[in-house]
């Protein structure tokens, strides 16, 4: 028998509020992006082989305003300062006010931060692009500059709808932008594309920030009819508009989470220049290795982090109401509360060691080479990526566990978060980075030691967020959280 409409809505909203059907939303949101990432490079290797690293230039011209997207917008899993997750408290209207809030701020934030890249493109590539593709980089950040601004935009859009529950938002925003993306790719770059075009890298450049304006401006009026629909659907009469009541609820969580974010990238990207002078084949090799690595192999990290983020928010913001209610604030817990608001978490970095491990594996044994050929169209360059994957690529399963485990930390105590980041990235990470400025390495020893950089990073990361957490859980059960 078929069900009927108000049936298949209540099983689809089921569906998104739960776990599961969360994970599932957000593996499809991040797997699109990560395609396109990886033909892209395929694409551009079969134009001009050179050019594979002027691509690198916008990852890292990313990395650089990626404490604006991990800044406010993370603030709304801050839980315990009553951000957007907190349903327990707040109001929808409260709610859909903060996410309105998030989405101006980012968007001013964008159009500031493209048109300052967009004066500093040559030298930003001077730092972060080697020598002879460094006059089309200029051209290629440049172009590139206003997908900033569809970034902070997409990221304040997917961030906040994931907050409310509402993970079809940034599946939509995927959906549209990858395969718009991979349809004008096809049309025009790849070996199949029209005949007579002649394309170059600032042609994907081109499409791609079409593509990306496209995508934020989709995910932006989807929320928007969400929100409209919402409200009307709702009998509250406060008002649901951006204010500063809103920023101010989104902007002291936020700025642990920027802060955090601004030392752990500048602290990369001061390495990543020491990478690029070391020549065109090295550079390119950790390009690519790059690729692979944070792009399709990452996907299950990056969906299982969202959901945890989301769902360990929800269950602190229930623990601290149930507390209340009870009048047992201050009084002691147990390993109950502790498995109740971690458990998210805990099934999360389950998860990610069920699926990272095979990956590694294969990746490692069969894989890695040929990938990483496709992706360069340089034998040299596929074998350095690969001695470079199998030297290091067992620490990010070490970052896999840390990562979902870190949002504990994120949801319930922000200021704890930063700290533990600072500690590592402080404690190693920059002291290896000013020895590497100081020792004389060439292309054939320099390998030796970035990975201890990269690669050991993430082990100690995964120690210390192990202590913070068991602080965390001591703390919690001795009635010293809530």
């Amino acid at each position: 028998m078929a069900l009927s409409e108000a049936t298949l809505t209540e099983l689809r909203l089921l569906l998104k509020s739960r776990y599961w059907g969360a994970l599932l939303f957000n593996c499809a949101s991040f797997t699109l992006p990560a395609v396109y990432g990886t033909l892209s490079k395929m694409w551009i290797a079969g134009v001009d082989a050179l050019s594979v690293a002027t691509l690198d230039s916008y990852t890292y011209a990313s990395t650089a305003i990626e404490p604006f997207n991990e800044g406010l917008p993370r603030a709304a899993w801050v839980v315990d300062a009553s951000t957007i997750t907190n349903y327990s408290t707040y109001t929808l209207h409260e709610r859909l006010s903060l996410v309105n809030t998030l989405i101006l701020v980012q968007t001013l934030t964008g159009l500031v931060v493209s048109t300052i890249f967009v004066s500093i493109a040559p030298n930003f590539v001077g730092s972060f692009v080697p020598g002879p593709v460094r006059a089309t980089s200029v051209k290629y950040v440049r172009v590139s500059s206003f997908g900033m601004l569809a970034s902070l935009v997409e990221t304040a859009v997917s961030i906040g709808t994931r907050s409310l529950d509402k993970p079809d938002v940034p599946l939509a925003i995927s959906s549209v932008k990858t395969l718009l993306n991979i349809f004008l790719d096809l049309a025009l770059i790849s070996k199949v594309r029209v005949g007579g075009f002649e394309p170059t890298v600032v042609t994907q450049a081109t499409i791609r920030l079409v593509c990306d304006l496209t995508g934020a401006a989709v995910g932006l009026l989807y929320y928007l009819y969400l929100s409209r629909k919402l409200t009307r659907e709702s009998n509250e009469t406060k008002s649901t508009r951006p204010s500063w009541r809103s920023f101010l609820i989104l902007f002291f969580p936020g700025l642990s989470t920027f802060a955090e974010s601004a030392v752990r990238n500048a602290i990369y990207l001061y390495l990543i220049h020491s990478v690029v002078s070391l020549g065109s084949v090295y550079a390119t090799a950790y390009g690519v290795l790059m690729t692979i690595r944070w792009g399709l192999v990452m996907v299950p990290v990056y969906a299982l982090e969202a959901t945890s983020n989301a769902f360990v928010g929800h269950r602190w913001g229930i623990y601290k109401e149930r507390r209340l209610a009870e009048g047992r604030v201050g009084q002691r817990g147990s390993w109950k509360d502790v498995r109740f608001v971690a458990f998210p978490a805990l099934r999360s970095a389950a998860i990610a060691l069920a699926v990272e491990v095979p990956l590694l594996l294969i990746m490692t044994f069969a894989a890695v080479k040929p990938f990483a050929f496709y992706l360069s169209g340089s034998e040299e360059v596929a074998v350095v990526t690969q001695k470079m994957w199998r030297t290091i690529d067992w620490c990010y399963i070490c970052y896999a566990v840390s990562t979902q485990l870190a949002t504990v930390l994120l949801a319930t105590r922000p200021v704890w978060y930063l700290l533990q980041s600072l500690l590592a990235n402080l404690s190693y990470s920059l002291p290896w980075a000013i020895a590497l400025s100081k020792i004389a390495i060439d292309e054939d020893s320099a390998w030796f030691f970035h990975a201890f950089v990269f690669g050991e990073s993430m082990v100690e990361s995964l120690i210390i967020i192990l202590v913070v957490t068991g602080v965390w859980a001591w703390r919690l059960r001795a009635g010293r959280m809530a």
